[in-house]
């Protein structure tokens, strides 16, 4: 036999089927130590099955916690969300951002009878006034809320166009602005994604996020990340400072070229040139002109949604669709 010849080949063994069945005589270890061997034995072992240290770690919620675990918490918390998204084929997002209290015009309305009611009560109430011209502002913005409805519907049914990738509303799952573009993809019969935030008082995600698709993030960085790891256009109705810190992030990432450019869209310019000077900013030497290329306005759903195919048309992007649905 040469040296290097090993021998005929051994055949695999099929495992045999008691291998596959119950032991008929249990191992040593699936007993604890009798108390008739040592009577000290049986509260030791309570005592070391009580341990925090034996709980497996992924069942363990207070190890978890732990400063030192916080890499392995942003790690899972990125990747049930990547795993799921990616399951569900969602390749293209349309993020919509906007105050979480602009309501339906009904709400808003019986919003600001309940204020006035309220401030009649007390007339001498200077915070019950203010919050009767709150009510009224917000009740003046309401028709935001209609606008974002009908863009969420515009992008559901814009995956029905022949030839077109489909894209998919993505929020932060809460009320208001954000209530609005979810519902009315699903209006369209589409699916929509919502990422809701833990915070330290109790949240509810809205209504009309696609069940499957809606997620619950620990860590505001990670839920960032999914928010523009897709993002093919970022919408901002007007808002507050979740709204804003959005829209800030987006256009610093697109300006230092850390991220791909994507179209962002400033629905209502009266609200954000009061709240967002750009001509000041370049005036002030803070931005240069080019930046202000970086934002476009629109007042109406589909004014926001043509700018957008628009623009991915100009940059022949793969996949998106070459033209807004509807009229």
């Amino acid at each position: 036999m040469k040296p290097t010849d090993r021998g005929p080949k051994a055949t695999p063994q099929r495992p045999s089927l008691a291998a596959t069945q119950p032991r008929s005589e249990p191992l040593p270890e699936s007993a604890p130590k009798p108390a008739r061997e040592d009577p000290a034995a049986p509260d030791r072992v309570a005592a070391i099955l009580a341990s925090p240290s034996y709980r497996p770690a992924d069942r363990d919620p207070e190890f978890l916690e732990w400063d030192a675990v916080r890499g392995i918490r942003l790690a899972i918390d990125y990747q049930k969300a990547e795993l799921l998204l990616g399951r569900n084929r969602v390749e293209h997002t349309i993020v919509v951002f906007g105050s979480t209290r602009i309501r339906e015009p009904a709400a808003a309305e019986r919003y600001l009878r309940e204020t006035e009611a309220a401030a009649a009560a007390a007339p001498n109430d200077a915070d019950r006034a203010r919050r009767v011209e709150v009510a009224r502002r917000l009740l003046a913005k309401s028709h935001y809320y209609d606008v974002a409805r009908e863009f969420g519907r515009l992008v559901g049914a814009a995956h029905a166009v022949p030839g077109s990738g489909r894209v998919v509303i993505m929020t932060g799952g809460g009320p208001g602005i954000m209530e609005a573009a979810n519902r009315g993809a699903g209006d369209a019969g589409a699916a929509s994604v919502g990422l809701n935030i833990t915070l330290p008082h109790e949240q509810f995600p809205n209504p009309y996020v696609t069940p499957e698709l809606c997620f619950s993030f620990h860590y505001f960085a990670i839920r960032k990340l999914h928010f523009l790891n897709r993002a093919r256009a970022l919408v901002a109705f007007p808002g507050g400072f979740g709204t804003l810190d959005e829209v800030f992030e987006t256009l610093t990432l697109i300006q230092t070229r850390k991220m791909p450019a994507v179209p962002v869209v400033l629905v209502g310019r009266s609200y954000w040139e009061r709240v967002f000077d750009v001509e000041y900013l370049v005036s002030e030497g803070a931005i240069e002109p080019e930046d202000c290329d970086l934002i476009g306005f629109a007042e109406t759903a589909h004014d926001a949604w043509r700018m957008i195919c628009h623009w991915h048309a100009a940059a022949g992007t793969r996949g998106f669709p070459s033209q807004a649905a509807g009229p």
